[in-house]
């Protein structure tokens, strides 16, 4: 099992690109269900997570071809509307075939997903939302088994945001007879993106980044071109890692826009952080500044920026005041922390964070995927030598994070 291996103790410095944003190519690749054509996306990062919805989409009888970044994938005759436990247990983000697999065939059986271990992440609010949509819904053996001969367009409120459950629900309604509106949805740049590919390939939908989401079905769908936008975590996590090893990195082929929570943080901690266009330049402080986080639905502070952020304030003036409100299970993390010498205390969904002078290497293990690269950036600033294991986590979410660390100044390799 690979591990990666990081001395401490160097500044990030140089430029680095960005790549695709997993959690918006995931989705949109399921969009290719929805026509007869041959869709192309460009821009698509080279991950596990993609590996594994590509193989699903190949499983259901879908032609999928990769050319570098570059994927085309015609799904013309759908031989099965089955996605098995052994593919789906790779990847929570396989539920994403439940709504396009309904709207284009009429039925579909999916097994319940599996993932990181980071909450329970429930589905219940994509099945009450599809059954408002005139799906009759099982569940029998771990798996949802839904039929419908049409869906047919409703009113439909989400108890919480659901980014998953958001796109989910689009994807089926766009092919659903009369007008669904979907009210209280995620408002993620992911979710924009979708609604964008969407409306190229013709569907009619008003709303997207907003709290309700207007779609009137339509009878078919045309292929479409488009490209993947940047990846907003990854950019963080270089963001983060420029500010917490005093560098001076400047990150291409990014959205500025979709980052402004994490930017406003930095610029607390004491870093400098210029705009140019689709870069964005970030130059750490001699001395970082604690300042407290709390996670919440996008345009709020990231979950998936929070255990990053607690390697920074770990090594902060100061205190700092940590709120998880999204997952239950975010935490995880701190204890490899401690490990490296972080003073970090957890009282339920709250965790404080006590700078100290220094972190020191150690054998760790990741968790997650958040959590690993979290792992990376302490062993970064840690003295002397941090061995990762359990790094497979990471080839989910990251694209080469070793390299293109290794690529600004860091003695990291992976073993």
């Amino acid at each position: 099992m690979d591990k990666i291996i990081v001395e401490g103790g160097r500044a990030l410095k140089g430029e680095v690109a960005i790549s695709g944003a997993k959690n918006a190519a995931l989705p949109i690749l399921t969009t290719s269900l929805l026509t007869e054509g041959r869709n192309t996306y460009h821009n698509v990062p080279n991950l596990k997570d993609v590996e594994s919805i590509k193989e699903l989409l190949a499983y259901l009888c879908a032609d999928v071809d990769t050319e570098g970044s570059t994927v085309h994938i015609k799904a013309a005759g759908l031989c099965k509307s089955e996605a098995p436990y052994d593919l789906v247990r790779k990847m929570r983000a396989s539920i994403l075939v439940l709504g396009p697999l309904l709207a284009r065939v009429g039925k579909a059986r999916v097994s319940l997903p599996g993932g990181c271990a980071i909450g329970a992440r429930p589905i219940n609010l994509h099945l009450k939302g599809l059954a408002k949509l005139g799906a009759s819904i099982t569940l029998e053996h771990g798996y949802v088994e839904a039929s419908a001969d049409r869906l047919v367009g409703d009113d439909i409120y989400f108890d919480m945001p659901t980014v998953t459950g958001t796109e989910n629900l689009m994807m089926a309604a766009v092919l659903a007879k009369g007008t669904t509106v979907l009210r209280n949805v995620a408002r993620e740049p992911e979710i924009i993106a979708l609604a964008d590919v969407l409306s190229r390939m013709g569907a009619d939908i008003e709303g997207a980044g907003s709290s309700v989401i207007t779609i009137n079905g339509v009878a078919g769908l045309n292929p479409v071109e488009v490209t993947v936008i940047p990846d907003r975590i990854e950019a963080g996590t270089f963001m983060a890692a420029a500010a917490l090893t005093r560098g001076d990195v400047t990150l291409h082929q990014c959205e500025p826009e979709h980052l402004r929570a994490v930017i406003d943080k930095l610029a607390q901690v004491g870093a400098e952080v210029t705009i140019h266009g689709r870069s964005v330049r970030v130059k750490g402080p001699e001395e970082i500044a604690s300042v407290d986080i709390k996670t919440l639905p996008y345009p709020g502070f990231p979950t998936d920026m929070q255990a990053q952020f607690m390697v920074l304030m770990s090594v902060a003036r100061g205190l700092s005041l940590f709120t998880e409100t999204i997952f239950e299970n975010r935490y995880i993390h701190v204890s490899e922390l401690r490990r490296l010498g972080a003073d970090i205390t957890v009282s339920g969904n709250s965790a404080m964070v006590k700078g100290v002078p220094r972190l020191s290497g150690a054998p760790v293990m990741a968790t997650d995927l958040r959590a690993s690269a979290s792992l990376i950036l302490a062993g970064l600033v840690a003295e002397g030598t941090t061995v990762i294991n359990r790094v497979y986590h990471l080839d989910r979410g990251y694209e080469a994070i070793e390299k293109k660390m290794a690529g600004l100044g860091a003695a990291i390799r992976r073993e």
